[in-house]
């Protein structure tokens, strides 16, 4: 098994085959690629211009969790401690060209360094996500084969364990680089945050110390000679199937980064605050998109109401992003825990929100409290963000509510793609513009992956028919903008109709006591299955002391606004917040557990509480 990370086929043959094909059809009398006129697209490049026009400005600033700053370096340190950390991977710790280098961290500055040093070095950096527990943990990082993994000190409990179980495996135990800087000693500190330091091979300063002392500053940077050269290798969630690596090339993200930048409305010298995990589609390319406008990274080990205002009003942050469930923990805020500017100002933040359809009602909640809210819609195998609803003037004398209605929806592709269609999967035909018929979510372009990571074959399924196939269910509207429907595993099939759970939850969070929803199916013994509404109260209302008359009342408010065959035939009132994963997204799997364990609903009860179906317009026809 090689050792280190390579596009395998079909991917490279396929690869191979378009650049013959183009060298033979592009060429003029009198053209040449040389230096001159050609470098390969990069990232890296993002770091070495911005710190030679804004070498003074703050490139990261973290806090300590208390009221200090424990974190506050410039362009110019940010590009030395990169060099340094490059120099260490290649001379100390013998990374070679297209070696995986893991990073198991939550949002602190050392991963925005990781994102230029790796590459620099010629690596691939591979993101493994924070939440992951010992056991998943070891499975990627053996599939991955990393040279070197760097781990957060809160997060190095986990790291020894999944290292003694990679050894029991068989396999070769990667080198362990300890990053130990910004831990919040009060009660919030992680639990892994004081435990006992062993077997660690290197700590991250002094790694970076010793290559200082060596010839870093004189390093030469090992730039990619092919800019479809690996430069990341990102896990999906394994939220529907065991987790894959992408594989991310300098080109797409190069210019994943700068679709982002053009997205978010990002000018020159943003602010942007850290509530996407970074390990999450590279911070859904922000890392490298952040540094190609000369901004400041704003770094939150933990994502709260407080956190985000307070930093808003500490760092003048002009940019965020993260879940439907980072707005709506924005739009909940308590009066304690927002914070305005210095005399009573507020600023005003744009925020991308991705990951689930975000509810009209959050949308219009976050527009009344001056936040400007971008949709995107995308997938680990688009590097993140692939789609947005673009905005468009003529919607501005549009009421609030239908402004929150429009942009609840996905849009259409971002300059770094080339296409994005809803297409009936079997005939690969395009559906029609009529906001009914429903098809897969296909899309393709630059910004689409090399492949999946030691896996020919789901590489060839994801890319059959030339487009990337993304396995969520949607429709498109009269002006050809996409609307996402479901996930093809999520909808529910209620006697012999498609319901999307996305419409029942927007419906729920148009009720003022609903703060989180979330629906799934039940198995039901007449209609098969019908919805199931898991529900967390506004105030921490739970299902005790009038549960029931709370879900009655929340099933006749479905009941008032959609057809009868989609309202919930079941709601349950959780106090706790809804399983998540790191990422934000409601993990439905364990919510389909849950109901599934509840038994199916009688066949008397259901029959006769509900008509039959009757094709209401609404409702989806494909059997997908």
């Amino acid at each position: 098994m090689a050792a280190s990370l390579e596009l395998q086929t079909p991917v490279a043959a396929a690869a191979a085959l378009l650049l013959s094909t183009a060298s033979s059809t592009i060429s003029m009398e009198g053209t040449v690629l040389c230096s001159a006129n050609h470098a390969p697209l990069t990232p890296i490049s993002f770091l070495e211009r911005t710190a030679l026009v804004y070498p003074d400005r703050l490139a990261i600033v973290a806090s300590d969790g208390s009221a200090g700053v424990a974190v506050s370096r410039t362009w110019r340190d940010t590009r030395a401690r990169c060099l340094r950390l490059a120099a260490a991977l290649t001379g100390l710790l013998g990374v070679q060209r297209h070696d995986v280098v893991a990073v198991f961290a939550q949002n602190i500055p050392a991963v925005c360094e990781l994102h230029f040093g790796v590459p620099m070095a010629g690596a691939v950096i591979c993101t493994l996500n924070s939440r992951l527990d010992a056991a998943m943990a070891a499975v990627l990082l053996r599939h991955s084969e990393a040279k070197v993994v760097f781990v957060d000190r809160a997060l190095l409990g986990v790291a020894q364990k999944a290292l003694v179980l990679v050894a029991e495996a068989g396999a070769r135990r990667p080198v362990l680089v300890l990053i130990s800087e910004l831990l919040d000693e009060n009660e919030r500190s992680p639990p892994d945050a004081k435990i006992k330091v062993t077997r660690v091979d290197y700590e991250y300063e002094h790694l970076l110390s010793a290559a200082a002392a060596g010839s870093s500053p004189d390093f030469a940077i090992r730039w990619p000679a092919d800019e479809n050269e690996p430069i990341a290798l990102n896990y999906t969630s394994g939220t529907t199937s065991r987790p894959k690596g992408v594989i991310y090339s300098h080109r797409g993200a190069y210019l994943s980064s700068l679709a982002a930048v053009i997205v978010n409305a990002m000018a020159e010298t943003p602010v942007y605050l850290w509530t996407v995990p970074m390990f999450h589609c590279n911070g859904w390319c922000q890392v490298w998109g952040v540094a190609a406008q000369g901004g400041t990274n704003v770094c939150v080990r933990r994502v709260t109401a407080a956190a985000i205002f307070d930093s808003v009003a500490r760092h003048g942050v002009t940019h965020m992003g993260g879940a439907p469930t980072v707005l709506s923990m924005i739009v909940n805020a308590t009066a304690d825990e927002r914070r305005r500017q210095p005399g009573g100002r507020r600023r005003r933040v744009t925020v991308m929100t991705g990951g689930a359809p975000p509810p009209p009602q959050v949308l219009f909640r976050m527009e009344e409290q001056g936040f400007l809210v971008i949709h995107s819609y995308g997938l680990t195998e688009t590097y993140g963000p692939a789609t947005v609803c673009t905005w468009k003037p003529e919607w501005d004398a549009l009421t609030a509510e239908e402004r929150a209605r429009i942009k609840s929806r996905q849009g259409l592709h971002h300059v770094g793609l080339e296409a994005a269609d809803v297409k009936d999967p079997a005939t690969m035909r395009s559906v029609p513009a009529d906001g009914r018929t429903v098809g897969e979510v296909m899309l393709r372009g630059n910004t689409v992956m090399s492949g999946y990571y030691k896996d020919g074959g789901a590489t060839a399924e994801a890319l059959a028919g030339g487009w990337l196939r993304s396995g969520d269910l949607a429709v498109r509207e009269e002006d050809g903008y996409i609307k996402i429907l479901d996930r093809s595993k999520d909808i529910i099939i209620s006697g012999g109709e498609n319901i999307s759970t996305v419409e029942v939850e927007a419906a729920l969070f148009g009720h003022p006591a609903v703060e989180e929803a979330a629906v799934v199916g039940r198995p039901d013994e007449y209609w098969g299955e019908t919805p199931c509404a898991f529900v967390k109260l506004r105030g921490g209302g739970g299902g005790g002391g009038g549960g029931a008359a709370v879900e009655e009342e929340l099933m006749a408010f479905c009941r008032a606004r959609l057809p009868r065959y989609m309202a919930p035939r079941t709601v349950v009132v959780v106090e706790e917040e809804l399983p998540k994963t790191a990422t934000g997204k409601v993990q439905k799997v364990a919510l389909r557990e849950r109901a599934k364990a509840m038994g199916s609903l009688p066949a008397a009860a259901s029959s006769s509480s509900r008509r039959a179906p009757t094709g209401t317009a609404g409702s989806g026809r494909s059997k997908l």
